[in-house]
């Protein structure tokens, strides 16, 4: 090995099986201390003026999960809720993790939160793991080669139930205000043609039930990129269709940069509606909120 080996080493052979073995033992790691961590007090703070918290379980989390991808796969970028982005010398991967995808619900002693991992190739996710702490369940998908679940094999195409309005969950990024027109306009359409349009402040949640079939359908507005490739790739393996308002297939390349997305997923049948809905929002005018 010569000088010029070091300064640029060979990209490392990643085999999807083991890396998803490795992003399920650093979820599942992180998982367990949030769990032991719930029945304690804890550290509360600011993160930015968009009113995103941070807390001591956020970031013990995710100090967990970088020790195991460092360890595993030393010259990976890694993209990181609360580190920000890592350099590596291997710009073809970037993991992408939310240590605590549910943070303002635990702030207010509502225990609703996953913890998320990603694996991407030049920004396509390749492998998706999932993980709730407090039922210890794992979700994960290879790109081409299905999702499973504690259950098994994840493959349950969300439609429409049987003469009732379909069951519908929101999701908005942190920078999207309470006077914003767009989301104001969304919400009342998509409330107004559905029988529940539920925000749980914890949008991995959200992706799974979709591909369990919980609900029926899944908007996004503004949404930013860490919420986004673990549990969008698990809901497209298990046979979600994503797209955007506009109704064409969903790109899921993320920038590591940042970024944000609009998205749609959710049956064929139910992205169609969706998607109708979602352009009849923008004859919808609100006023009152500032």
């Amino acid at each position: 090995m010569g000088p010029s080996d070091v300064l640029n080493p060979a990209p490392e052979l990643v085999v999807p099986e083991v890396a998803a073995r490795v992003a399920i033992t650093a979820a599942e790691a992180a998982g367990a201390a949030i769990r032991a961590g719930l029945g304690g007090a804890l550290a509360i703070r600011a993160k930015g003026a968009a009113g995103d918290l941070v807390t001591d379980l956020d970031l013990r989390a995710e100090d967990i999960i970088l020790a195991e991808l460092r360890r595993a796969f030393p010259t990976h970028r890694i993209l990181a809720e609360e580190s920000g982005l890592l350099p590596g010398a291997d710009d073809a991967w970037c993991w992408v993790v939310d240590p605590l995808d549910g943070t303002n619900n635990i702030a207010i002693g509502l225990p609703v939160c996953t913890v998320g991992i990603a694996l991407c190739h030049y920004g396509t996710p390749v492998v998706g793991v999932v993980h709730e702490p407090l039922t210890g369940h794992t979700w994960s998908a290879l790109r081409g080669r299905g999702a499973t679940g504690p259950g098994g094999r994840l493959w349950q195409p969300p439609s429409p139930r049987p003469d009732s309005a379909p069951i519908l969950a929101w999701l908005q990024g942190y920078p999207v205000g309470r006077a914003d027109a767009g989301a104001r306009a969304l919400r009342l359409s998509l409330e107004a043609n559905s029988r529940r349009l539920i925000q749980l402040w914890s949008p991995l949640l959200c992706w799974i039930m979709l591909a369990r079939g919980d609900i029926d359908g899944f908007v996004g507005y503004r949404a930013g990129v860490v919420d986004l490739p673990a549990g969008s790739l698990i809901a497209r393996e298990s046979g979600v269709e994503l797209t955007d308002f506009g109704g064409a297939p969903l790109d899921d390349t993320i920038d590591p940069l940042g970024g944000e997305v609009d998205f749609i997923a959710g049956s064929p049948r139910m992205t169609a509606e969706l998607s109708r809905w979602v352009k009849a929002a923008a004859e919808v005018a609100v006023t009152g909120l500032r």
